[in-house]
């Protein structure tokens, strides 16, 4: 099936997935999540081929982010039916207004209607993306990478069979098998046919999408995070977190890419951070206040600016805590940001200062994410500030209407 053939196909059913109980939703998502568990074999020797063929070709962190396991599957069935434990958006009274000419003027949500997601590397966003998109009466066209296309592939298959054991229409759930860089284009120029555009990965993904394309699309994603270790942060603490947000799965976007610390404290930490990630072998960046501290490898000009997915450091010694949200302003992508501190005074001015989705005191930025916010899952994590951001759950998939009711009311 081409792409526009698709599209069509997706077209044609929206009104279905838009007229789905909140009963029916949860029972196909039940169906598809067994299905997940009974196709699991499948899937994982699709996952195998994949991994073998991108051995050599991406990076080991991003085997990672393509690999899945039995249990992992079992996440992915699992995070369904999370989905399925939520509150169904659909229909949700926003607000109401009674004029005074007699007519009332609800706002409700209602679905976007069709929503492709552009997606790299990770076959587990497959089912996250077409439960989100069920569960809030939506459509996905999904569109993953070139390495998880085999994966993708049997996900899809194995979520088109619960569908289709319920007896619902398979085309709820789509996937673009052209992983060339037309059929991206495709969907970013499909206007008439895809209410949302998505794009999910890594910078210059995202980038192509947010300048190319004419759909409504959402800027989500890169992750220059950052960790601001204060002059008055319990050091073991602070050690604690930048550990976890470094090490815990570097490649992913809540990762910490950057870490800032006070003066006042930087003799004391730095060696115990240098000593604490060695273990992980994790490269430090070090800005020259921080390199007469510690041995590491000097920072370039890019480094502060760099999405480095892999156990690399950029490191910075910084003056107060104005000094590090200066520093966050310049070099953030509006992600996620900590403070280590024990100066409730301190933490109120960097959350004040500091304008990112997700701005965390004494805890890891890896708790960014949809399961972590009791959102089920996500499909993706928006870093612009109009309309949706932060994780994106299941209002965020949704838009409203006004419904007016009257009795013969002209104006």
């Amino acid at each position: 099936m081409t792409t526009a053939d698709l599209l069509c196909a997706a077209r044609a059913v929206k009104p279905a997935a838009a007229a789905l109980s909140t009963a029916e939703k949860n029972r196909l998502l039940e169906a598809m999540a067994q299905a997940l568990l009974d196709h699991a074999d499948n899937i994982l020797a699709a996952n195998a081929a994949d991994v073998e063929a991108a051995r050599g070709v991406i990076a080991p962190v991003m085997i990672d982010r393509l690999s899945l396991s039995p249990a992992r599957v079992e996440s992915m069935a699992e995070g369904m039916r999370a989905v399925a434990a939520l509150p169904d958006p659909v229909g949700e009274l926003l607000s109401e207004t009674a004029r005074s000419n007699g007519l009332v003027i609800r706002k409700v949500r209602v679905p976007m209607g069709v929503i492709a997601i552009i997606y790299e590397s990770r076959p587990n966003v497959t089912a996250d993306a077409a439960a989100l998109c069920l569960k809030s009466g939506n459509v996905c066209v999904l569109r993953g990478g070139k390495e998880s296309i085999r994966s993708n592939t049997a996900v899809v298959a194995a979520l088109r069979a619960g569908l289709e054991h319920c007896g619902a229409p398979g085309t709820l759930v789509n996937l673009v098998e052209d992983t060339s860089r037309a059929s991206a284009a495709h969907l970013m120029e499909a206007r008439g046919f895809v209410d949302l555009l998505i794009p999910r990965g890594g910078k210059g993904l995202i980038r192509a999408c947010v300048d190319s394309a004419k759909v409504p699309c959402i800027e989500t994603g890169t992750g220059i995070c950052h960790i601001y270790v204060d002059a008055a942060a319990d050091l073991q603490k602070a050690l604690d977190i930048v550990y976890n947000a470094k090490t815990s799965r570097p490649s992913v976007c809540n990762a910490a890419e950057v870490c800032l610390v006070h003066r006042d404290v930087a003799e004391a930490f730095l060696p115990a951070l240098a000593a604490r990630l060695a273990g992980k072998q994790v490269e430090l960046r070090l800005c020259p206040r921080a390199a007469a501290v510690i041995p590491g490898t000097p920072a370039g000009p890019e480094d502060f600016d760099t999405e480095f997915l892999d156990y690399i450091l950029a490191v910075k010694v910084v003056d107060s805590v104005q000094d590090a949200a200066a520093h966050i302003a310049a070099h953030s992508t509006g992600h996620s940001e900590a403070i280590v501190t024990e100066d409730a005074a301190a933490a109120d001015a960097f959350c004040a200062a500091v304008d990112s989705a997700a701005v965390y005191v004494n805890a890891s930025t890896r708790f960014t994410d949809g399961g972590e916010f009791g959102l089920g899952c996500e499909m993706g994590i928006s870093t612009q500030k109009l309309g949706a951001r932060g994780p994106m759950g299941l209002a965020e998939l949704t838009s409203y209407k006004y419904i007016i009711r009257g009795n013969g009311q002209v104006r």
